[in-house]
């Protein structure tokens, strides 16, 4: 019976395994047979009939005859790199120059308007307030200060209303607008106005002009009406912009030195912290800096900088802030080893070269010091005194005041007491006044320029990498014989110089479709450059990145490892430099190989230095044609016709009456005759009355399709083309109504058109295709969200002999719905084909539900499927099988590119959130102590107890942290470029119980696939989709560390004062006059003790 049974079950065992081995040999080898020869024939049926619709309505054909046509009467040049270069260098060079020696007027002024005037203690003076101007009161007279201020919007200011025969004045709100100080530094400064108006004359190109006082006023020219920030505080202080900074002291080595024992706790922390910031916002990218905590032992507060200097740039000191933020209290004080290091870390830098080789100092941030701590200083700094010492004492116990002035006042530093977040910013800008005294005594007017920063007017109306400006500032002293030993600084003078200005000095026309140019700072970091990215999207809103101006040059041209170009031009050198690069085009999604020439030099009497590419094919000549200025006229003012208005043409912002034209109107209005003081590029004129004459029969072409008895194919929208002259022509086939593409080369669409950054989008993909050949792709969403357009464009050349130049690029752009129905008229058998020869499906359709049919560009992404929302995208998201093959079989490369400006989301790990379990009533005792702690904090914020001293705050400190930081990063993201020379492929993918076959055929005279897939076969189980998205590049801890603190080569400022025999060391200050409430006091406490 047992037998039988097993029998049994293995019979029943053996047919199961035979049933399912013929059923899954069915199944498996069941797979549809696309026919290769049928998508080849709609290959060739569709690549006939679109180049047709698109040489048709683009045009193309006839500009390319015409271009034909005048070879006889053209010259072909090569671009002289070398020569071009040192060109735009030296009208750079003069620009700037024009800005110094205004600056250099402003200053001597303002010194000898302080030397004649005398100290007036009693002095009553009104001046025009920039926050009061223009306001009246109840009855309607103007209050005080706010007298009728005309103002006139001004296109040379961005606009904005201003006033240009005067200035007027501001003052933070923490600073008492008629104090003496301030009184007689603004009846003094009246002097400047005259000179501000008359530098506006002699540089019309002049922006804003200002004094910086060093009691705090800000002088500007020309006067606005200043508007404060949502809870009415004027924020602004001029003493802690980076050119007050700069150009008040020479590069320093700073040492921060933090008390975080018991005794800090509270209150005492969070103004030390609050303190830390503020002298780390006072460092530039000429600076080194290191911060150490001490209680009982001391501790780096990055570990990563253990021993050594690193360079105060933007995203050092925001990492510092970072950090300073964790910074917990325990412990005793034990100052005297903290002081050890630090003279060890300074004295390093000295004898290694490191650092800025100028002043050092530490800046110690205590609550008291009980120790013997003489010895140090006899040890480290006694007799030379090297390094000077500044003291901050936290809080208002003054028990150790003494001990912590004394340390100050024997090192030649500058004692100061901080009892509140209010006086956090006026007692450290002390140091900067004393760190000048040097510079001041030797009476050494030093230049300054800054590093770039943003220009919150500019914010978004213009490209990403031309947002920035950089200033131009000189200090401003006492020339007063009593005074000339305590080293009086007055202020510093300056005007701002915006970088689109500058770049523009470097004409796009000369440098081609990829060629581009581009300034970088004595430390490497990028001024102006085509690929910085200095904005990132924080959900909807733009915001700077924490890192914007210290991007350093390297991280924009990765591709040179060695960093070869980085060094030369940090050198100051001249030269040039040839890179195989990587570049991407189309917001980085479409890779280029190009070869890059670098041509460099310095900009003399300035630490930047210039650069420009040309890329070889494309920025390698230039083509010059002749007419006469009458026929160009007559084509230049054809309606279809407009010009970059981003460039200069004619120089329009020097007379106030040319700020007004357009370039287009400006060119007109000087080749007639009607402006003939215009200062204009007579080349790129003559540039563009050529291209108006070689390309008017365009406009006449188009309007005839327009007109035709025909019509125009529905779904075919506009014509356009661009030459390198920066000319552009645009006809709208259909309405405004009926455009599917409504914003395509409209002004918001500015990666389309002409600008100061770079020519359109169109035009660079177009240049990498021979003549003829149309290149087809899908607008961005910025200006395709819907996805229901296309473009194709190609290039038109010139020749002369056996040089070639590019001279325009030309296209339509449509409807998806046109190429819809085009192409599955085409992809489609009928019912009565004939298929006795053909092995496989037949008749076979696009439109059957058996196969998925794809219009694939070259760079992988889908200009064309069954389903609308597949268009536009990757064609690896949609399908990683197949792509997957493609690159397996070599027909579509991966190319790895870079992103060293990427945002990456930083997130936050919190405590647990077990915490509040533990009672009911946790909850609501955490709601209470945050209630009272932040309102505390918020009456210490606004020194409550100090109103009738008018001490009130200029920022609120304590802002909720978010969870999710978006924080700089390096990225590594990949992308595709299909191998022309293979033509067509078929394959079958296994894919577990069913095989998958696809045909490729190559779409001729198009940068197009024909992709056919067989549909009912799902691979996604075995093959995870291929997508474009960046990947972090993660770095070990070693690695991170070594990259956080390398310090790259870079040319120090020439100037220093860091000494002067005859500095009266003695001002080294004392204690400040503090009224403080002692109930309010009292309440601190507690809160500070019980709840903190």
């Amino acid at each position: 019976m047992v037998i039988s049974i097993m029998g049994h079950r293995r019979w029943s065992l053996v047919t199961f395994l035979m049933v399912y081995a013929g059923w899954l040999c069915i199944f498996t080898h069941a797979q549809m047979k696309i026919p290769p020869e049928t998508v080849q024939k709609w290959a060739s049926t569709l690549s006939q009939q679109i180049i047709a619709i698109a040489s048709k309505y683009s045009g193309a054909p006839l500009l390319q005859k015409k271009l034909k046509d005048v070879e006889p009467i053209i010259k072909i040049e090569e671009v002289n790199g070398a020569r071009l270069v040192l060109e735009f260098s030296d009208e750079i060079e003069r620009m700037l120059g024009s800005k110094m020696k205004s600056v250099k007027r402003l200053a001597d002024t303002a010194e000898d308007a302080d030397l004649y005037h005398e100290f007036n203690a009693s002095l009553q003076f009104d001046y025009f307030n920039a926050l009061l101007v223009n306001t009246m009161d109840e009855e309607g007279n103007f209050i005080e200060l706010g007298g009728e201020f005309p103002l006139e919007e001004n296109e040379h200011f961005n606009k904005l209303a201003v006033n240009t025969l005067m200035s007027d004045i501001q003052v933070p709100t923490n600073v008492y607008n008629k104090d003496p100080d301030i009184l007689n530094g603004v009846y003094m400064s009246e002097a400047l106005n005259d000179v501000f108006i008359s530098n506006f004359q002699k540089d019309p190109t002049l922006t804003w002009q200002y004094f910086g006082s060093s009691t705090g006023f800000f002088r500007l020219y020309p006067g606005i009406k200043w508007t404060p920030d949502s809870n009415g505080v004027v924020s602004f202080d001029c003493r802690n912009r980076n050119w007050y900074i700069q150009a008040a002291t020479s590069p320093k080595d700073i040492v921060i030195v933090v008390d975080v024992s018991g005794s800090m706790k509270g209150l005492k922390m969070t103004i030390a912290k609050h303190t830390i910031n503020t002298i780390l916002d006072t460092l530039g990218e000429n600076d080194f800096v290191n911060v150490i905590a001490y209680s009982d032992y001391i501790r780096y507060v990055e570990p990563c900088f253990k021993g050594t200097l690193v360079q105060a740039d933007l995203d050092n000191r925001e990492h510092f802030k970072l950090l300073i933020e964790e910074l917990h209290v325990k412990g005793e004080a034990t100052v005297k080893k903290a002081m050890k290091e630090s003279f060890r870390i300074l004295a390093d830098a000295r004898a290694n070269g490191q650092g800025s080789l100028c002043n050092q100092a530490i800046m110690l941030i205590t609550d008291g010091a009980m120790e013997d701590f003489q010895s140090v200083f006899e040890e480290f700094n006694w007799p030379d005194k090297k390094v000077r010492v500044f003291t901050y004492l936290i809080g208002r116990d003054m028990t150790f005041s003494e001990n912590v002035k004394w340390i100050a006042c024997n090192n030649k530093g500058y004692y100061t007491h901080v009892s509140t977040l209010a006086d956090v910013q006026e007692n450290v800008m002390e140091y900067l006044h004393v760190l000048s005294r040097p510079m001041v005594i030797n009476h050494d007017h030093d230049i300054i320029w800054t590093e770039a920063y943003m220009d919150s007017v500019l914010f978004k109306s213009k490209a990403h990498s031309l947002l920035l400006m950089t200033s131009v500032a000189m200090p401003v002293f006492s020339k007063k014989k009593e005074t000339l030993s305590h080293g009086i600084l007055l202020g510093v003078v300056g005007t701002d110089v915006p970088l689109m200005e500058v770049m523009k000095i470097a004409s796009r026309y000369k440098l081609g479709a990829h060629g581009y140019a581009f300034l970088i700072t004595n430390n490497g970091y990028i001024l102006a450059h085509p690929d910085l990215r200095p904005l990132y999207y924080d959900g909807k809103k733009l915001k700077p990145k924490p890192n914007y101006n210290s991007v350093d040059l390297s991280e924009a041209e990765w591709e040179d490892t060695e960093d070869s170009l980085r060094t030369a031009m940090v050198k100051g050198e001249t030269g040039t430099l040839s890179l195989d690069v990587r570049a991407a085009v189309d917001k980085g999604k479409r890779p280029v190989f190009l070869k890059n020439d670098y041509f460099y030099t310095s900009i003399n009497e300035t630490p930047f230095s210039f650069g420009m590419v040309l890329t070889r094919g494309h920025g390698q000549y230039m083509f010059f044609g002749n007419v006469s200025v009458e026929e160009g006229l007559h084509d230049l003012q054809q309606p279809d016709l407009s010009l970059a208005n981003e460039w200069t043409y004619c120089e329009t912002d020097i007379d106030p009456h040319h700020r007004k034209l357009t370039q287009l109107q400006a060119v007109v209005r000087y080749l007639t005759g009607k402006e003939p003081d215009l200062e204009c590029d007579e080349v790129l004129l003559q540039q563009t009355l050529f291209d108006a004459v070689v390309t008017a029969p365009l406009e006449a072409y188009w309007t005839a399709l327009t007109l035709s008895a025909t019509g125009v194919d529905e779904g075919m929208e506009t014509a356009f083309l661009g030459t390198r002259s920066g000319l552009m022509r645009v006809i709208r086939y259909a309405g405004s109504e009926k455009r599917a593409g409504k914003k395509f080369l409209t002004p918001l669409d500015k990666a389309n058109l002409f600008t100061v950054d770079h020519f359109p989008i169109w035009y660079r993909l177009a240049a990498e295709n021979k003549p003829g050949q149309f290149f087809f792709y899908v607008p961005h969403d910025d200006i395709n969200k819907g996805r229901n357009t296309f473009v194709a464009v190609t290039t038109v050349t010139a020749t002369e002999g056996k040089k070639t130049a590019l001279a325009g690029a030309i296209g339509m752009q449509a409807s998806l719905d046109l190429l819809e129905r085009l192409f599955f008229s085409v992809a489609k058998q009928p019912n009565d084909a004939d298929c006795s020869d053909v092995e496989g499906i037949c008749p076979l359709s696009c439109e059957s539900i058996d196969v998925n049919c794809y219009l694939v560009d070259n760079n992988g992404f889908v200009l064309l499927s069954k389903e609308r929302g597949d268009v536009g995208k990757f064609f690896g998201e949609i399908d990683g099988s197949v792509m997957a093959q493609l690159l397996k079989s070599g027909l579509y490369k991966r190319v790895t590119l870079y992103d060293y400006q990427a945002m990456c989301k930083n997130v936050h790990h919190h405590s647990s959130g077990a915490r509040p379990l533990l009672s009911p009533f946790y909850g609501l005792l955490a709601l209470i102590k945050w209630f009272f702690s932040n309102f505390m904090m918020f009456l210490l914020e606004f020194n409550i107890c100090g109103l009738w001293h008018n001490d009130y705050v200029v920022d609120a400190y304590n802002k909720q942290k978010k969870a999710d930081l978006m924080q700089p990063c390096n990225t590594e993201y990949p992308g595709f470029m299909y191998d022309t020379s293979i033509r067509e492929t078929n394959s079958i993918i296994k894919c577990g119980r069913c095989q998958k076959m696809f045909v490729l055929q190559q779409v001729y005279n198009t940068n197009l696939v024909l992709l056919v897939v067989q549909a009912d076969c799902d691979c996604s189980r075995q093959y995870a989709p291929i997508t474009l998205t960046p990947k972090e590049v993660k770095y070990n801890a070693t690695v991170k560390c070594n990259r956080m603190k390398s310090q790259k080569i870079r040319r120090r400022p020439e100037s220093c004062h860091a000494y002067h025999p005859h500095e009266n060391a003695s001002d080294c200050g004392g204690a400040c006059e503090i009224a403080m409430c002692l109930t309010l006091f009292f309440m601190c406490l507690v809160t500070s003790l019980g709840l903190g």
